[in-house]
């Protein structure tokens, strides 16, 4: 073997096994990470603040648990979604792809529509970000700031879901390529969880 040979060989087996998609991957959990730092502090304000407060309202009495616990229901069956739309292209049915794909949007906007129905509800009674007519008055800010950030989430997602339906009825994935829906997957999962979060701490506890 010649020396050039020698060497192109050793260059071959050193070859970095980094790949665009993985860097992708990468990418997004750097990100997912950051954001789950800034709901934490989120959440962990919104505990101290409750715990200090000596007249915070009890939750379920002003804010209700069945309009929100469907509201939970649809991010839980549209991350059950999300699952089948991955598991549909990674087989290379792109049909399904699309099927799932729209269903999981349809979930996140019926979300964001009962989000905005849950806001005019009691930005009509009375809560404000300073106004509490049940009691602390940073209770309005606290939970519009938290369910709020938290919707932003949800429409970014709606956006990002829609794009990659696009992508998909443009025929830009396959069984081989789907890295994009891998990772719209891993965000939606993401914010399905946060609001579990949000949900137990903010409504039921």
């Amino acid at each position: 073997m010649s020396e050039t040979a020698a060497i192109d060989a050793t260059q071959e087996s050193y070859e970095s096994p980094v790949t665009p998609e993985s860097w992708g991957k990468f990418g997004m959990w750097i990100f997912l990470t950051g954001d789950a730092m800034s709901f934490g502090a989120l959440l962990v304000a919104y505990g101290a603040i409750r715990a200090a407060s000596a007249n915070w309202p009890i939750p379920n009495d002003i804010l209700g648990i069945s309009l929100t616990a469907f509201m939970t229901f649809l991010l839980i069956v549209s991350s059950l979604t999300m699952v089948r739309a991955l598991s549909a292209v990674k087989h290379g049915d792109i049909s399904g792809l699309k099927k799932y794909l729209g269903m999981t949007i349809l979930g996140g906007v019926f979300f964001l529509g009962l989000q905005a129905y849950e806001w005019t509800h009691l930005i009509h009674v009375g809560l404000g970000f300073s106004e509490n007519p049940w009691g602390s008055s940073l209770f309005g800010a606290t939970f519009f700031s938290i369910t709020g950030f938290h919707g932003m989430h949800v429409t970014g997602g709606v956006i990002y879901l829609s794009v990659v339906l696009i992508n998909a009825q443009r025929g830009k994935f396959s069984a081989e390529n789907h890295n994009i829906v891998e990772l719209v997957g891993l965000y939606w999962h993401f914010v399905d969880l946060v609001w579990i979060l949000v949900f137990t701490l903010v409504y039921l506890i």
